[in-house]
């Protein structure tokens, strides 16, 4: 050997083909897209750059993830977790939301809230865009059938009669509750056509 270099090995697990747009999927999505990982800083820093994350650390153990979840709790943040291995399941444990890799250990999946069927990052951006859909139409749900009370109580405790000499028929009272659960249940059935804003790759 002479003290020469003989030959150089670099060994790294493939990409998906949909990372880079994932990522910037969830960051398209208001995320921030943060990267533990227990590789080395060379190889962090060079998945980082591919898929463009642009914070990562490395060389993380189980117990500087889940310092590092509690650290990003402790300032306020809402923090979600994505892992598949056994050095993943405290985090994903001790996270707001753990999004655990189907096709990971049994370990991190009973450790996260959600399992995602595939193994791409894609189904987290879903979850989350179908969780805000949700939100909003809950939302929508309670202005309509609040609304329909705040109009209709009032006339039926006699507010407009001095006036008027109006009173809420029960006719009208009960055509405005049937009119008000029709009008929740429709717009809660429009979820149904939801549809996500990228699909994964398959």
């Amino acid at each position: 050997m002479n003290g020469k270099l003989a030959a150089l090995f670099g060994v790294s697990d493939p990409l998906r083909k949909d990372a880079a747009a994932a990522v910037k999927r969830l960051q398209d999505d208001g995320l921030t897209v943060v990267m533990l990982t227990g590789d080395n800083e060379h190889t962090a820093a060079a998945v980082a750059r591919e898929v463009g994350i642009s914070e990562f650390k490395a060389g993380m153990t189980p117990d500087d993830k889940h310092a590092e979840i509690e650290r990003r709790q402790a300032a306020g943040e809402v923090v979600g977790m994505v892992g598949d291995g056994i050095n993943d399941a405290p985090a994903l444990a001790r996270a707001n939301v753990g999004f655990a890799i189907g096709q990971g250990t049994d370990i991190a999946m009973e450790s996260a809230g959600i399992t995602l069927m595939r193994g791409s990052l894609h189904g987290v951006a879903t979850a989350i865009e179908l969780s805000r859909a949700t939100l909003t139409n809950i939302k929508q749900n309670l202005v309509g059938a609040f609304g329909y009370n705040v109009l209709c109580i009032p006339i039926a405790a006699g507010v407009l009669y001095p006036v008027t000499g109006m009173l809420l028929s029960p006719i009208i009272a009960g055509a405005a509750m049937s009119l008000s659960s029709i009008t929740v249940v429709s717009n809660a059935n429009r979820l149904r056509l939801w549809k996500p804003t990228q699909q994964e790759a398959v």
